[in-house]
């Protein structure tokens, strides 16, 4: 059975649905997990499907969180994003086409140069002593 627009609406919050279904931004530094870094996962708010190790996870300065890297490639497309007047490259999740928000080329040189700034009202996060019993046992290893 699909979930309708409204009963998304109510699991993941009004918040969480402007930016995953209307390409909303979160005000920087008021999200979440901007200053968050717990050992674990995070998952796409909508979907739950795994999007970003916390291994992967650095404090860019930027407001919010910052990833070097998505956990698999395949788990985000990209696509050009030229509202507002900027280029810039938008970040959506591969399951639920979620917005998650942008990578830029500013990260850091020494882990592969890319910045994945992503809203935390976009996420959701599985700590590390939870992965297994909430059905994510195949990424203990991986944060």
């Amino acid at each position: 059975m699909t979930e309708t627009t409204e009963e998304l609406r109510q699991r993941i919050g009004d918040l969480a649905y402007e930016v995953t279904q209307n390409n909303a931004t979160e005000r920087a530094f008021t999200g979440e997990y901007d200053k968050f870094y717990e050992r674990g996962l995070y998952v796409d708010i909508v979907s739950g499907q795994p999007l970003f190790s916390s291994k992967d996870k650095y404090d860019s300065g930027c407001g919010w969180p910052a990833f070097t890297q998505p956990l698999e490639a395949a788990s985000v497309t990209s696509n050009l994003d030229t509202s507002y007047g900027m280029r810039r490259i938008e970040i959506r999740s591969q399951e639920a086409d979620s917005h998650l928000g942008h990578v830029f080329e500013d990260g850091p040189l020494d882990r592969g140069g890319l910045r994945y700034c992503i809203n935390s009202a976009a996420l959701r996060f599985i700590p590390y002593e939870q992965l297994a019993e909430q059905g994510y046992a195949d990424y203990i290893d991986r944060v």
